[in-house]
């Protein structure tokens, strides 16, 4: 290109990218993109496009492209090009889509720029792509793309041209994916992407109702997830993702009435956090996904969820059994003894084992409720006498209930002797005992015997005692045999 039809301004840039000198033309540093007007700020793409490919440098000087605040019309096509300077292109407003395809470069910084669209995918930067405070009405292709030193996309704004705001499925980033109060008004995809360091999307706002506001299916991540202060409007979907530290959806708004809003199933991490957000509007899928640590408050869960196979070792806050049975009642998959014995099982590690046999009661009572008529009569006896096993001392009110009523009976009305004169003396609560406890024998049932009421009252006390100790007996050795099975 000859340099004599250059416009000054295209001159100016032909002039300093050898020597790598920052052109700049913008009024403020606060000017909006989109009012870039006039000739003497307007650049052919074509002439960018054969700056960089020259690979022109002056002696002594490193090379870069950096101007601000120009009006740059035509296509920049730089598809499968290896641009060796490194590109800044700030405060830019770009006419048409950046074509970037297969490119590889040093860095690449679009800043605070205006374009209709991004297309990058298979993109290499052995630096850090920049697009912070973008506005892309088409939205990002970055699928496949290698970008060693981090992704900047903090409050961009992206638009949706394929229902994507951004793509970054299979790319690989060697360090952080830097997104605070990004706007998206479209999905975010990230499946089978690699992040070495931290993905943060805290206080983002992705809508894209009725399909998916985040699809991170399979994405592995070296630290943290932090979507904290998240408005997502659609699925957030994090099913067989991989996370070294924590997950966070701290103060988080997640809304996809009437399908998931936050599917999560088969994810690994340290912890998830939950904490003050608000109410998930939509259904939740845990199911055999695995975490040490769950933080959420009980109301934050929704009316339907799925927890099959979900493995933890801790809920925090800490609270009574009670208040976090409820969300079991909630699966879809309807009695799942899993989640029981999970919860049973954290209450014990901090050696709760009160609210962990109030857990396992709850589950005996729901199982029941799955059985047949005549196996939940059994069950309902268990439960009122012994509450399954995990309430012994039923056993021990109940004993003592009738041991109060036959002395009171007996000692109102002495059985007549079975030989008088002969056996000892009658004594009303030791004799109620020998019949309530048929293996012990203190010498009072076989000495007397009760006539008209008094007979069916000791009927009474024998067949309640023969009941209570055979339900204690059998629940008591099937603890024991859960207990060791655990073990």
């Amino acid at each position: 290109m000859d340099i004599t039809d250059l416009t000054p301004l295209e001159r100016r840039i032909w002039q300093a990218l050898p020597r790598g000198v920052a052109i700049d033309v913008r009024r403020d540093e606060r000017e909006d993109p989109t009012t870039i007007r006039g000739a003497e700020r307007t650049v052919r793409a074509e002439v960018i496009r054969a700056l960089l490919l020259s690979g022109s440098s002056a002696s002594g000087e490193a090379p870069a492209l950096r101007v601000a605040g120009a009006r740059i019309i035509g296509v920049l096509d730089l598809q499968h090009a290896e641009i060796r300077p490194p590109i800044r292109l700030a405060s830019c407003h770009f006419q048409h889509c950046l074509e970037l395809h297969g490119m590889q470069t040093l860095q690449l910084d679009l800043s605070g720029s205006y374009l209709p669209a991004l297309a990058a995918t298979s993109l290499r930067v052995d630096g850090a792509l920049r697009l912070t405070n973008c506005r892309i009405t088409g939205g990002v292709r970055l699928s496949n793309a290698e970008i060693s030193s981090g992704i900047f996309l903090d409050g961009a704004h992206l638009g949706s041209g394929d229902g994507w705001a951004l793509r970054l499925d299979h790319a690989s980033v060697g360090a952080d994916v830097w997104a605070p109060r990004l706007v998206a008004q479209g999905g975010i995809r990230l499946g089978k992407a690699r992040v070495e360091g931290a993905l943060d999307l805290e206080d983002a706002q992705v809508k894209n109702a009725n399909g998916d506001a985040l699809d991170a299916a399979r994405l592995t991540v070296g630290t943290v997830l932090n979507a904290g202060g998240l408005t997502a409007e659609g699925r957030v979907r994090l099913t067989g993702a991989k996370v070294a530290g924590w997950i966070s959806f701290i103060e988080a708004r997640l809304s996809n009435p009437g399908s998931v809003a936050l599917g999560i199933s088969s994810c690994e991490a340290t912890q998830l956090t939950l904490r003050d957000a608000q109410p998930v509007s939509g259904d939740v899928t845990m199911h055999y996904a695995s975490f040490k640590v769950i933080e959420a408050e009980p109301q934050v869960w929704p009316a339907t969820v799925r927890l099959e196979g979900l493995t933890y070792e801790t809920l925090t806050p800490r609270l009574p059994a009670v208040d976090r049975l409820a969300l079991l009642q909630r699966d879809s998959g309807g009695f799942v003894p899993h989640s029981y014995e999970q919860l049973a099982a954290s209450y014990r590690r901090v050696g709760d084992d009160a609210d962990a046999r109030t857990v396992q009661l709850a589950k005996q009572r729901r199982h029941r409720a799955t059985l047949p008529w005549y196996a939940r009569l059994w069950g309902y006896l268990q439960d009122a006498t012994v509450g399954y096993g995990f309430r012994p001392t039923r056993a021990g009110g109940w004993l003592l209930a009738l041991l109060l009523l036959g002395s009171v009976a007996f000692g109102m009305h002495h059985p007549p002797p079975v030989e008088h004169g002969k056996g000892p003396g009658f004594n009303a609560p030791i004799y109620t005992l020998d019949l309530l406890l048929p293996i012990v024998d203190f010498g009072q049932r076989s000495a007397f015997t009760p006539t008209g009421l008094f007979q069916w009252v000791s009927y009474l006390l024998i067949t309640v005692g023969w009941v209570v100790g055979w339900v204690l007996a059998t629940t008591v050795a099937a603890g024991i045999t859960r207990t060791l099975s655990r073990q």
